[in-house]
This record gives structure tokens, C-alpha cells and sequence, in this order.
């Protein structure tokens, strides 16, 4: 049995009067790609977010490995991909990994390999030296990705990673997931695109700040007894269920 990287542990977070997570307990092996499938608003974000640290808990405990969540030691072990592109749109993509590279503490000879390595990973290296403002938003999306990876983290968090990208660049980017993954890289990731929730190892459902369900898509629709994931998230949205 794969080892477990994540736990979160009775997770909550409430802002003002809104409960927006609620009781949250997961775990997440190591190798593998777990997705966090929810409508907007379901408090996907919220949650990865506070695996990151960016974002507090109000009751509950993460941990990586035997290290609670937030901790500084573990941030050059994470790399944070977030829904919209922390890119600077007036720089070449080359100066942006520059940039990202030198807040990892990468330099000289080791950070020009990095970014030529994860350029190539994302298909864009040939457009190092294009201005980001001239990229299309699946390229932005790749850009993003790079980033993220250019410390070769041994988690990879990603929050919506292909949205408003054509169904040819969603590919490629899944293709990118899997190749990191037999690489050993854990990959966390939110969606609300259900056919995309089938390509994951794992799932939770997330409803309304709760999990209604989590385990393999195979055995999430047979517990539904769905053919689907979208109809067994439509057939599971009320009560928790846990597989």
C-alpha cells in the first residue's frame, strides 16, 4: 500500500459566519493524482489554499509527511500552481522563471537547466524569449506550470490547471501530469470538469464545504451505482459517503 504524503485531519475553516469547509479528513498517497471535484464554491480552493499555507484553518490539522501544515521547511517541497497566472506579462518567459527560480534560491548554471528543462516539459521552449503578453491563455496555463516545477517539487498542487483552454492543450497538459507522476511527483489538483475527475487516481466530492464521497472514479460510480461521475455526483450530493 502507497505510503501517505497528506492527512488532513478534521480540517475546518469559517469565515465570519460562513462555514466554508467543514470537518474535512483525507488522506493523500504518495504517487499519486488526487483530484478535489466540486462545483465554485464548494471550498476546493479554500482547502489547497491552507495546504500551502496562504490560508489559515480555524480548527483541524494537516500534515505532510510528520510535519504539520503550515511550515516554512516544507514550502521548497510544493509547487503552487493557483487558478489565475502570477505571471508578469511584460517580461519574456524566460525572465518570469528567472524570477520564480531565484525566489527558490536557484542560480547560475542549475537555474538556466531548470527552466530549459521545465520549458521543455510544458512544449514551450521555443517561446523563451516571447514577450508573456503575446502568449494565448493555454500557453499562460503551460507558463504557469513551469513555474511550479522549477524547484522540482515533491508535490505539485494544482487549482483548476486547464481552465478556459482548448480540449487539444487540456490534453497535453494531462499528458504532462502523468509523465511527472512516474517521476514520483504527488499531484493535487481541483476541478469541477467531471470527465477530467476521471483520469484521477483518487477523488473527494466536495459539497457545500464536505466531502459526499471519495475513493477511485471506478469505485465512486459503483457505489452510485452511475456510470458516470457527473451522475454519481448528482446521486451522492446529499448525505457523506466515504469509499
Amino acid at each position: 500500500m502507497a505510503e501517505t504524503l497528506i492527512r488532513f485531519e478534521n480540517v475546518s475553516k469559517v469565515f465570519g459566519h460562513q462555514t466554508v469547509l467543514s470537518n474535512i479528513t483525507l488522506e493523500i498517497k504518495k504517487g499519486e493524482i488526487f483530484g478535489l471535484l466540486g462545483p465554485s464554491g464548494a471550498g476546493k480552493t479554500t482547502l489547497v489554499k491552507m495546504l500551502t499555507g496562504l490560508e489559515s484553518l480555524t480548527s483541524g490539522m494537516i500534515w505532510m509527511g510528520d510535519t504539520s501544515v503550515p511550515s516554512i521547511s516544507l514550502m521548497q517541497r510544493i509547487g503552487y500552481m493557483s487558478q489565475s497566472d502570477a505571471l508578469y506579462h511584460e517580461l519574456t518567459a524566460y525572465e518570469n522563471l528567472e524570477f520564480f527560480a531565484s525566489l527558490y534560491g536557484l542560480s547560475g548554471k542549475q537555474r538556466n537547466q531548470r527552466i530549459h528543462h521545465v520549458m521543455e516539459i510544458v512544449n514551450l521552449q521555443e517561446h523563451l524569449k516571447k514577450t508573456v503578453r503575446n502568449f494565448s491563455g493555454g500557453m499562460k496555463r503551460r507558463l504557469s506550470l513551469a513555474a511550479a516545477l522549477l524547484h522540482n517539487p515533491k508535490l505539485l498542487i494544482l487549482d483548476e490547471p486547464t481552465v478556459g483552454i482548448d480540449p487539444i492543450l487540456r490534453q497535453s497538459i494531462w499528458n504532462n501530469l502523468r509523465n511527472l507522476k512516474e517521476n514520483g511527483v504527488t499531484i493535487l489538483l481541483t476541478t469541477h470538469v467531471m470527465d477530467e475527475a476521471e483520469k484521477c487516481d483518487r477523488l473527494a466530492l466536495i459539497r457545500n464545504g464536505g466531502i459526499i464521497a471519495s475513493g477511485s472514479p471506478e469505485n465512486i460510480r459503483k457505489s452510485a451505482s452511475a456510470q458516470t461521475i457527473e451522475e454519481a455526483f448528482l446521486t451522492l450530493g446529499g448525505a457523506g459517503h466515504e469509499n
